[in-house]
């Protein structure tokens, strides 16, 4: 008897895009698709075997009447995100480019509300962010009444740790640093995300304030580890420092991947940036679903 042909799983469509290196897959989810698996989401962050990201961002119907979409992101361990600054500009810059608006001005939806968006004349887009969060309480920073702008927490005997603490979409500890190119970031983010200090874990930003107009940032996130560049993370650095008085608005924020801009004048923060198309494909579903053989 021949051979029967192999049987193969059904492919699935997706945009591989990048926000200042920040890296996501984008997957079409408007017609009722069903959300990404953890599973899915580890194999199509794997850089390996899989397409390589940082986060998974899925482009969905929207939530209120104003916006022409919505989204939401899942980190490369398959865990859901409440907000992502680039990938939010990414999301943007997906539907400008699939024909969804026409206008330069749109809202979008995401896990934590509704944000108006700019695409500007050099290709980059703007983004408002919503209103940032001191309270331990709406941090999830445990073990603190009122807020601060910093705090101080024993991780072990050898490592103490003060830091700011914002939400800005995601919980963010923000620690200031003589030199982000000094710093043990894997090892003092992890420390972090794995101590009680938080009851969510929490994205932790390392923060070398140059001016009052420049500060350098590097960003370990929950889920991910270290990135080339965080939006929320600029946004929450950026406004940790304008209320210490360590800088005042608008803030260059330069990550390893690129720069960001940040506006801050007690409301809502406003967040500028880059957003590009990599490439587009499809992804073997039987690589993580093996199809056997009858």
């Amino acid at each position: 008897m021949a051979a029967r042909p192999p049987a193969f799983a059904p492919a699935l469509r997706f945009t591989k895009m990048h926000g200042a290196g920040n890296d996501f897959v984008v997957l079409d989810l408007r017609h009722d698709a069903t959300p990404p698996s953890p599973d899915l989401c580890r194999a199509l962050a794997d850089r390996h075997a899989g397409v390589g990201c940082d986060q998974i961002l899925t482009v969905e119907a929207p939530a209120s009447a104003a916006a022409i979409a919505s989204y939401r992101i899942w980190n490369a361990d398959g865990s859901p995100s409440q907000q992502c600054g680039n990938g939010a500009r990414c999301v943007a810059a997906w539907l400008v480019r699939d024909g969804a608006t026409e206008s330069t001005t749109f809202e979008l939806d995401s896990p934590t509300g509704t944000h108006a968006v700019e695409a500007l004349d050099d290709g980059r887009y703007r983004i408002a962010m919503g209103v940032p969060e001191f309270e331990p309480r709406a941090i999830g920073l445990n073990g603190f009444d009122a807020a601060r702008d910093e705090y101080d927490i024993a991780l072990d005997e050898d490592l103490k740790l003060r830091f700011g603490a914002v939400s800005t979409g995601n919980p963010h500890a923000v620690v200031e640093v003589a030199d982000v190119d000094d710093i043990p970031v894997s090892r003092y983010g992890s420390a972090l995300q794995q101590s009680s200090a938080f009851t969510e874990s929490a994205n932790v930003g390392f923060a070398q304030v140059v001016a009052r107009d420049r500060i350098r940032l590097r960003v370990f996130e929950r889920g991910v580890g270290e990135t080339l560049a965080c939006g929320s993370g600029a946004c929450a650095a950026a406004v940790a420092a304008i209320r210490r008085g360590l800088a005042t608005s608008p803030v260059a924020v330069h990550a390893r991947g690129g720069r960001l801009d940040i506006a801050w004048n007690g409301d809502r923060v406003l967040m500028t940036g880059p957003a590009a198309t990599v490439f587009e494909g499809e992804f073997d579903l039987a690589a993580i679903s093996p199809v056997e053989a009858e």
